[in-house]
């Protein structure tokens, strides 16, 4: 294969079938009901709930508008124990709630924060843990619990790349306080844009359902200062319809996901995620590690693929904590975070997407394979 003539990027999204989202438009049309808990929205989150398994949905806007809102729901203030390695909106949603973010380092196998770590940076201003299941790939959750139930924390999960995403056939979804979900256009699964949160009781989901309405328990009913982040009905007529083909969508990216692992498994230098046998994968993201033995620097490859017009991405460079509004914070410091520098330091994210041609995926394992001297 030549060089590919148009930009490959990192992700595509999935859309559903045009001729069906208008005919869903044509509901709403005649509805005239385009927010505020539609019939649309209400359906989308029973569906999406027997989905994934879980209890409880409640749909918002987008994702970080549900995990700040997740936060103000339980009350979560003073010093959070949360990653660096994610992207951003992890922290910015902490500090929007006036929290102060402390980085705890991650594993160097999946990039999840390390529970070995948490507990030495508990202290009595600590009320809550927020980890990620970085890639989609599920943290040490009882290990998480464990630590929180011992010390009185709440847990709360930014589970962003984790649609649909089981464990020992569970939903991962199920663990912590709260956890929630993106469907921004880049994700598994997307609505455009949009989110949620996903919770274990009626009473949790009302109160949510209240924040995310500006906090309106009825017509002259305000139970809390509440903010706008509530799902429109042409965002969920469209997720209805994602729903139908969510797992024939995830089978594609899986298809490419082991072409990816069988070619680059013994090139020396290049490092990729295993998939643990008891977990089912949405395969987000394909990361990959380029360690000291490769012929070139991670900043070298990334310049190379896109010489030849594959925008790969630093999923996730720089860290959290060396951004400007957070890297004054004594947990910042590298010498707190060694393995999650080293993380960011060496990640590059190849393309992934239901219909990312195999050809295109040779190509660029091929030049993987030569150190691009093809």
């Amino acid at each position: 294969m030549q060089k590919p003539k148009f930009p490959i990027f990192v992700t595509r999204p999935s859309l559903p079938d045009l001729n069906e989202f208008h005919d869903q438009l044509k509901i709403l049309w005649d509805s005239k009901w385009l927010t505020n808990n539609g019939a649309f929205h209400q359906r989308f989150e029973r569906e999406l709930a027997e989905f994934l398994g879980v209890k409880y949905v409640s749909l918002f806007s987008n994702g970080t508008l549900a995990l700040i809102t997740a936060l103000q729901s339980l009350r979560i203030t003073g010093d959070v124990i949360t990653t660096p390695y994610s992207f951003v909106a992890t922290t910015h949603a902490l500090n929007w709630n006036g929290i102060r973010p402390i980085f705890c380092d991650v594993d160097p196998i999946y990039g999840n924060i390390c529970p070995k770590s948490i507990e030495s940076l508990i202290t009595p201003k600590t009320t809550a843990i927020v980890p990620v299941h970085v890639y989609g790939n599920p943290a040490d959750n009882s290990e998480l619990q464990r630590i929180a139930d011992t010390y009185g924390l709440k847990l709360i999960y930014d589970a962003a790349h984790a649609f649909n995403v089981r464990e020992n056939g569970k939903s991962i979804l199920n663990y912590g306080d709260l956890s929630i979900l993106s469907f921004h256009a880049t994700k598994a699964f997307n609505t455009i844009e949009g989110g949620a949160i996903i919770c274990h009781d009626s009473k949790t989901k009302s109160r949510l359902d209240f924040l995310k309405n500006f906090g309106f328990a009825d017509e002259v009913t305000v139970v809390a200062p509440g903010i706008n982040a509530k799902m429109n009905e042409l965002q969920a007529a469209y997720g209805l319809l994602q729903l139908k083909s969510a797992e024939s969508e995830i089978e594609k990216r899986s298809r490419v996901h082991q072409l990816y692992a069988d070619a680059l498994k013994n090139i020396k230098g290049i490092r990729t995620i295993p998939i643990p046998s008891n977990v089912e994968h949405n395969f987000s993201y394909f990361p990959i590690f380029i360690e000291p033995e490769y012929a070139l620097s991670r900043d070298k490859v990334y310049e190379e693929f896109r010489k030849r017009n594959i925008i790969v991405r630093r999923y996730f460079y720089p860290l959290i904590s060396e951004f400007p509004p957070y890297r004054a914070l004594p947990s910042a410091s590298p010498d707190n975070l060694p393995t999650a520098t080293n993380l960011a330091q060496s990640v590059l994210n190849l393309p992934i997407y239901p219909d990312l041609s195999q050809e295109t995926v040779e190509y660029i394992c091929h030049q993987l394979a030569t150190a691009f001297n093809s």
